[in-house]
This record gives structure tokens, sequence and C-alpha cells, in this order.
């Protein structure tokens, strides 16, 4: 199944400042579990006939300290903007079901929760990213100071599975709790970036 979107990628788990998860999945996280979220706002993209221009998605995760063992548990959220074929068309990406980044992941997930469909804000401030989601979360993510304060301080040549590889690295805070998994994690590893899928 081809497909293809670019877009908005923001995260924060409960690791320091830097996530050695985020660099290999076979490095040691700060602590036993790694929890936390990928935050998508999806500006283009299209699967089959299906637009995925406008949508909104969440995935929450809680992980083994070296994330490679697997035995992820992980939750997907999508905006109900999004419509009964735009519902499918995210799952069957985000959920691995159709090749690219996600399928590779996937592979690392033991339990997945069921998908909900709840409201998503998120607000692109430039330096600053916020998302939320009523009686679930809030998380903000801003990037850190540099040397030049003027500009961002970067991760470049990068290989990630999902994130472009310049990445902006950045302090979070998130609050989140439902019934599956729970976290709050206080000025912990954050990054953004603009991804760019394709497959054909």
């Amino acid at each position: 199944m081809s497909w293809w979107a670019k877009g908005l990628i923001f995260e924060n788990c409960a690791c320091t400042l830097v996530c050695p998860g985020h660099m290999h999945f076979s490095q040691l996280c700060t602590h036993d579990r790694c929890k936390g979220y990928w935050a998508l706002r999806f500006d283009d993209g299209a699967i089959g006939a299906v637009s995925l221009r406008g949508l909104r998605a969440l995935i929450v995760f809680d992980t083994p300290q070296r994330m490679i063992d697997g035995n992820w548990t992980q939750r997907l959220i999508v905006d109900p903007v999004a419509d009964p074929d735009q519902r499918q068309a995210l799952e069957t990406i985000l959920l691995g079901r159709a090749g690219g980044p996600w399928e590779r992941l996937h592979a690392f997930v033991a339990t997945e929760l069921p998908t909900e469909y709840l409201p998503i804000d998120i607000a692109d401030e430039g330096a600053t990213k916020r998302l939320s989601i009523a009686d679930r979360i809030k998380a903000i993510v801003t990037q850190i100071r540099g040397r030049d304060r003027s500009k961002p301080v970067l991760f470049e040549n990068c290989f990630n599975q999902i994130h472009d590889s310049t990445q902006v690295i950045a302090l979070g805070d998130s609050d989140y709790k439902d019934e599956g998994i729970e976290f709050n994690n206080a000025q912990t590893h954050g990054l953004f970036s603009n991804f760019d899928w394709k497959v054909s």
C-alpha cells in the first residue's frame, strides 16, 4: 500500500535531556521504564485516495529501559475531526500495518491499548510546542538555549525512524493518565522536527 505524509512531530519522555533510546533502542534509558508520547500534526499526505491533511494524532508509550527488548505498551489517540476513512487510514499507518517507519516501531509493541478518539489541541509557537486533551494530557516542549540564542540547538544528520534528520533539542513537561499508562514528566527529554514519510 502506497502512502505519504508530512507534518510536525514532537515528543517528551521521562529521560534526562537526551533520551538514550532516541539515539538507538539498544541504549539504556534513564529509568526502569521510559514513558512518554509522540504528538503528530499532519500538514499533508494521503493513503490511497484518503487525504491526511489537517489530521492530528497522539501515541503514548510505556517501554522497558532497553527499548529494543520490546514489551512496549502503547495507545493511539486520534482527533475526531478525522472522518471514518481517515480514522482507518491513521490506524493503518500508525499501528504499523502499511509499512514504513511505524511498522518498524510497532514490532516492539506487546500491548496495544484500544484506539481512542478525543479532541487534540496542538499549538505551534515556534520554539515551543503545546499539546492538550481535556482530562487526559497537558504537555509542552521548549527548545533549549544555545550559545547563539537566536538559533536552536540541533541534532544534525541523526538517524531516527520517525523524525527528520535535523531535530531541535528541547525540554518538556507532560502529565498523562489513562487506565493503561500514566506518567508525569518534568523538565525531561524533548524534541521536535518535521516528518516526511513515504512508502511506495
